[in-house]
């Protein structure tokens, strides 16, 4: 039984305080930041010899000029310079190999190498430096570089690498040395094999090494308690040392222990790349909570100041909270109540998203809903649990597994410890789809517009083959390069199979998922071309290709007809309906094609970052684009095109039907005027979202920004340092994001009414 419900916001201590303070500084300071391996690598998610994000400390193979910052996205607390040990890496001392106890050999010297740290007022501790590809080189063999620069040439690209959701509770029932036991005993039972025997000496090297890892943050705390001169302080330190102790090798069994153990284990995994998720924290936390409640050993508020100093260690965790239950009831609890009102208190960048349903408990989510309007940077991501699991179902995903599905990142959401399914890193760029195409019209102009249609759908197979091509090469390779002994150790049927959960035969689900990069432009593109060309006859393929090249100087004439066509985002049928069918077969088209796994291809409606930067590198468009302006975000409309209000805009997007996706977020820019003559925001927004959630809408992300603001922040940066803003799929301090960032930002489509 929920025993409060208030939405006001709580007063912090004095700790949290110091603590927020502390986390601020970091982020302003840079020492959050995010770095990506130069501008093409953002459209592509793949560039020669990268595969990663680029280390804070700039050790890449992409020069330090070419990165570029995504603000601060970071779990990491960077500290200005590399790895201190990195020549002393076994790999370097001895022999870099493609094998899975060759990489446990570097990842346990890399962690204890690590230090443990603790910071002052800090109840929940461990934070980290360094990724391991600041050790050890995370380059696949040269021999894929073909298959990807193919793959670049016609508009598809990817890379491998986390994004998927371990199951915790797998780790907080045994503990790690019931997960080296479960290691030992799978071993046994495949004696005889040598690759999986092998893989499972690695994972017990791996679980050594974060047992280890665990006990020095004991062994500091115990250091520090000798140092106090205060009983009170030194008895807290004990208390903590014996915390580590405990959760080093066995289960947690407090509360405190629990919210610790998921520290150290997001720590110890991040450390190996960047970008999963971590299920249902409500879920994972409500039975510690109900039973220290009862032991009179917890109270609601130091839940709640627990769950606060996770977020603020953190910051970039992807967590949900409510959505069903496995008997598909609503999963709102206590805990749900705890984990909203710590980051409504500590607030600042963070990834949690609230799983709406038609049953979900109305407060709740009306709290949701005021949180988002008090913090106005698109935290909590607010989502649609009933689409999202019937998004599972309907790509094949089992009733009894679908029910567990959680938001995981950006868009994206996945079966806890059932699925890896290789989110966020791929990508088809549905403009050089249509430029082929259209360039195949110039010289032979189809018949009709279904004809031209039919040929944008052929080029659209061929960057889907040049993608499963480049995939399946990195599938081949991935657990020799990089396993994911952590992730795995959490993941249903891979310990037990003696396999890592990026190979091949572990029995979960293994989907190519696919962000689509365009959408809106090549949907705004056709219904000029099927205007403009075959129904009006104003225009020619030549003529039009040639102002497409010219950026459109000397036709702005052309130009002003093409933007005066009807643009999706404002409720046109004609041009919703030519987005539904384009949505629609693109999906047929994906599912058609299977990776090496045996899992079809599911795209999604969203890209990550490269809508702010591609216009540039691929040039004017058939949509009256510019280069030098963005393209759409993922299948939001156009900027400047959406001139009918967010009702036109949300009718537009209902239109295309959703659960096809494996993400479809709303990016909702609401300037701060949208609310006036309102007396709640909260609740506007509570009004607004419910509508679009009951007739089928995924996913808002909800930024209330005045443009006036964002611009002064570029001018004057140091006066504008806790601006807040979702970048896309993420939340960062506007002022630490690239300019290309901030620019497409700003030009971003504001709804005022």
């Amino acid at each position: 039984m929920i025993q409060d419900k208030s939405t006001k916001r709580p007063e912090m201590n004095q700790r949290m305080q110091r603590l927020c303070q502390r986390r601020n500084r970091l982020a302003i300071e840079g020492r959050r930041n995010l770095y990506m391996d130069g501008l093409l690598h953002g459209i592509y998610q793949w560039s020669p010899g990268s595969t990663s994000f680029s280390p804070e400390t700039g050790v890449t193979a992409i020069a330090a000029e070419e990165r570029v910052c995504l603000g601060d996205h970071n779990c990491r607390v960077g500290v200005g310079k590399p790895f201190p040990y990195a020549d002393q890496m076994p790999s370097v001392v001895g022999k870099y190999e493609y094998d899975p106890v060759n990489w446990a050999k570097d990842y346990e010297f890399f962690l204890a190498h690590s230090p443990a740290e603790i910071n002052p007022d800090e109840r929940i501790v461990g934070e980290f430096h360094w990724q391991l590809d600041e050790g050890r080189k995370l380059i696949y063999p040269e021999e894929i570089d073909v298959y990807g620069e193919k793959a670049m040439a016609l508009g598809a690209g990817g890379s491998c690498l986390t994004h998927t959701c371990p199951d915790l509770s797998i780790g907080m029932k045994l503990g790690w040395k019931g997960i080296r036991a479960k290691i030992v005993e799978s071993k046994e039972r495949f004696a005889g094999d040598e690759k999986k025997c092998h893989y499972l000496d690695a994972a017990i090297i791996v679980v050594n090494a974060i047992i280890r890892h665990i006990r020095a943050y004991g062994e500091k705390a115990r250091e520090l308690a000798g140092q106090e001169e205060t009983d009170c302080r030194s008895h807290e330190y004990m208390e903590l040392s014996d915390i580590c102790e405990r959760i080093a090798e066995d289960p947690p069994a407090s509360f405190r222990e629990a919210v610790q153990w998921m520290q150290f284990y997001q720590i110890c995994e991040r450390m190996n790349g960047h970008g999963n998720g971590y299920g249902r924290l409500d879920q994972i936390l409500q039975t510690f909570y109900e039973k220290d409640i009862e032991r009179g050993v917890l109270t609601p508020d130091l839940a709640r100041d627990l769950v606060e100093e996770f977020y603020l260690k953190y910051g970039g965790n992807y967590f949900s909270v409510s959505g069903r239950n496995e008997n598909l009831d609503d999963a709102t609890n206590d805990m749900s109540w705890v984990c909203l009102r710590a980051y409504d208190m500590v607030g600042g960048y963070n990834c949690m998203g609230v799983g709406w349903h038609s049953d979900i408990d109305k407060d709740f989510y009306r709290y949701a809903c005021e949180v988002v309007a008090r913090h106005r940077c698109g935290t909590p991501a607010l989502l649609n649990y009933d689409i999202m699991r019937k998004s599972e179902i309907y790509s094949g995903v089992k009733e009894e597994d679908a029910w567990n599905v959680t938001y995981s990142g950006c868009q994206w959401y996945c079966i806890v410890g059932k699925e890896y399914c290789d989110q966020d890193k791929n990508v088809i760029v549905l403009v050089q789809c249509l430029q082929r195409a259209f360039d195949k019209a110039v010289k032979n102009q189809p018949e009709s517009f279904d004809a031209f249609y039919d040929l944008l759908l052929k080029e659209l197979k061929i960057s889907a083959d040049a993608l499963v091509a480049l995939k399946n090469m990195e599938y081949h390779y991935q657990s020799k390069v990089w396993p994911e002994i952590v992730v795995s150790c959490m993941m249903h049927n891979c310990i037990e199979n003696g396999l890592d959960v990026t190979d091949f035969g572990t029995g979960n689900y293994n989907f190519t998922s696919v962000n689509l990069l365009g959408f809106t432009n090549v949907v705004d593109s056709l219904l000029n071309i099927k205007k403009m060309i075959y129904e009006m006859e104003k225009t020619s393929f030549a003529e039009l290709s040639t102002a497409v090249r010219a950026d459109f100087i000397g036709y702005e004439s052309l130009r002003r007809e093409l933007l005066d066509t009807a643009k999706f985002g404002n409720d046109d049928d004609e041009c919703d309906a030519l987005a539904r069918r384009f949505s629609d077969d693109i999906e047929n088209v994906l599912r058609s094609v299977k990776n090496a796994k045996g899992f079809h291809l599911r795209p999604s409606l969203f890209q990550f970052m490269g809508h702010s930067i591609a216009g540039p590198f691929l040039g004017a468009g058939i949509d009256g684009r510019k280069k030098a302006e963005p393209f759409a975000q993922g299948f939001n409309p156009t900027h400047g095109r959406s001139l009918n209000g967010a009702t036109a805009v949300a009718n537009s997007m209902l239109k295309i039907d959703q659960q096809k996706f494996i993400g479809a977020p709303w990016q909702c820019e609401l300037s701060p005027s949208f609310f006036k003559n309102l007396d709640s925001e909260g609740d506007a927004l509570y009004k607004l979202t419910t509508t679009y959630f009951s007739h089928g809408g995924m996913h808002i992300n909800a930024n209330i920004l005045a443009v006036k603001d964002l611009e002064e922040a570029m001018k004057k940066p140091e006066k504008h340092q806790d601006l807040m803003i979702k970048v896309t799929g993420y939340s960062a301090h506007f002022i630490n994001l690239d300019k290309h960032y901030q620019s497409e930002i700003v030009k971003r489509t504001r709804q005022n009414a």
